[in-house]
């Protein structure tokens, strides 16, 4: 008999508040950084105004209108079978501004009502507390994380959260993929570097007070209920090297603990030795306040989160054509077809991942973004026989790395399980949902739901926990 996967394996999908809830004005919201984000388009970065401008189009302002579309949304989950839904919560729907004493109860009831819906139909919340947005006026006033203020603006937004929802959420996860701080501060941290100023010394200590908060607020989470599972979340690059010349080998390993210098600070609970002289080489000086280590050491996560889309190669040669890839530029693989969009298509690398994530922390994972972006052409029941052979392919990789090779992952969210905005360019058209939604990269649409043929296919996965 087939060994199969544990029957309380969390199947289900992921989005992000900015990406698909709208009402961005709407009971009691304050601005978020995503609210003042232009749409763009491939190889055309998304720019910021300042503040919300007259005849710009910004996407999150409507979204798809989860915010009125929920009860319609989370039945169509619970049709496809979803044993949980990883989401986040708009912080600025909590505290508009983000500083207040008081949170607004309009948005903390919002949620309880998006939460009971989903209780309703035995569909796990997984929660996300900061995805990529941060209320605009602690940028304008604090410049966001560069603030060690922030800290406790985010601890008692987070405290709110777990008194709030105890009993209905127990699943959290501080930051959305952290390790694109380094990537993209402007996006992930909300801080625009100056060009006078050294990226490595704002980015690394704008990191160390998100370390901090995410430490006390694993602390604060536990006490409240002992029985929260609270996790941190990255993005996980699979780097290959390009030859087995050891110069490649080498660049491939540095280019890895990058990005594991931000998991080892949560999960471990330090700094490891490598970034430390990693900072030193950049000139960075990290300015800590007593008892931080302390801190960190005390509020190491339950579990590790990731996203995983693509993989990359690194390469020591210098005069080398880089492509466009998950926020990280490669080198082609020439064994790997790609998407649309340039990003490599290897299920092998999600099967890596796990394996390199679990031997290197030993603890529980959980894929909590992997999915395909793709141009749906509109019909009666979209045909989508590409994003089903995507995520089968992946299931397979992430069924291998538990029942052959030993990893304790004991869930998979598939992102965008509903077409929403895409975070990259701020289109529409990039669609990585199994239910198709009516609206278009200039917002117009009827934003009528319907479902495509890979949200039959899940649905039948779920069923049979994972057959394929």
């Amino acid at each position: 008999m087939e060994q199969g996967l544990s029957e309380t394996f969390l199947w289900g999908g992921a989005t992000a508040a900015n990406q698909c809830e709208g009402a961005y004005r709407e009971g009691g919201k304050g601005l978020s950084t995503a609210d003042v984000v232009l749409a763009g388009q491939r190889g055309v970065p998304r720019k910021r105004t300042d503040g919300v401008v007259e005849g710009y189009y910004y996407p999150s302002h409507t979204a798809i209108d989860f915010y009125h579309h929920y009860k319609e949304d989370i039945a169509l989950f619970a049709e496809m079978g979803f044993r949980c839904y990883r989401m986040s919560i708009a912080w600025s729907r909590i505290f508009p501004n983000g500083d207040e004493e008081q949170p607004n109860e309009e948005g903390l009831q919002f949620y309880d009502r998006v939460f009971d819906e989903l209780l309703k139909y035995h569909i796990t919340p997984v929660v996300t507390i900061s995805h990529y947005e941060i209320p605009y006026h602690l940028v304008k006033e604090y410049r966001s994380w560069s603030s060690r203020r922030m800290v406790d603006f985010y601890c008692r937004y987070c405290e709110v959260l777990f008194k709030r929802y105890k009993g209905k959420v127990k699943y959290w996860m501080t930051f959305n993929e952290i390790n694109v701080n380094m990537l993209h501060p402007e996006h992930a941290l909300g801080i625009e570097i100056k060009p006078d100023e050294n990226p490595y010394q704002v980015i690394y200590q704008a990191s160390h007070h998100e370390f901090v908060a995410s430490a006390k607020a694993v602390q604060i989470g536990h006490s409240i209920d002992p029985d929260n599972k609270i996790g941190m979340m990255m993005l996980y690059p699979t780097f290959y090297a390009e030859t087995c010349n050891p110069e490649d080998q080498l660049v491939r390993m540095e280019e890895m603990n990058k990005h594991y210098a931000f998991s080892d600070v949560m999960v471990r609970g330090e700094y490891s030795s490598n970034m430390k002289l990693y900072l030193k080489r950049h000139d960075v000086s990290i300015k800590m306040e007593p008892g931080d280590e302390g801190v960190l050491k005390a509020g190491t996560v339950d579990y590790i989160g990731f996203s995983y889309y693509n993989s990359n190669v690194a390469t020591s040669r210098k005069d080398i054509q880089l492509i466009d890839g998950n926020m990280i530029n490669s080198v082609k693989n020439k064994y790997l077809t790609e998407s649309r969009w340039g990003w490599s298509i290897d299920p092998m690398g999600l099967r890596i991942a796990l394996n390199e994530l679990y031997g290197r922390y030993h603890i529980p994972l959980f894929v909590a973004e992997n999915g395909f972006g793709a141009i749906d052409v509109p019909e009666e029941t979209i045909q989508d026989d590409y994003r089903i052979a995507y995520l089968k392919e992946h299931v397979q990789a992430l069924k291998d790395a538990i029942l052959i090779d030993g990893v304790d992952c004991f869930g998979y969210t598939v992102w965008g399980c509903i077409d929403l905005v895409s975070v990259g360019t701020g289109e529409m058209s990039k669609r990585y949902g199994m239910i198709y939604v009516d609206r278009d990269d200039k917002g117009n649409g009827s934003l009528v739901r319907s479902r495509k043929k890979s949200f039959y296919w899940y649905q039948n996965l779920i069923k049979t926990n994972g057959k394929i």
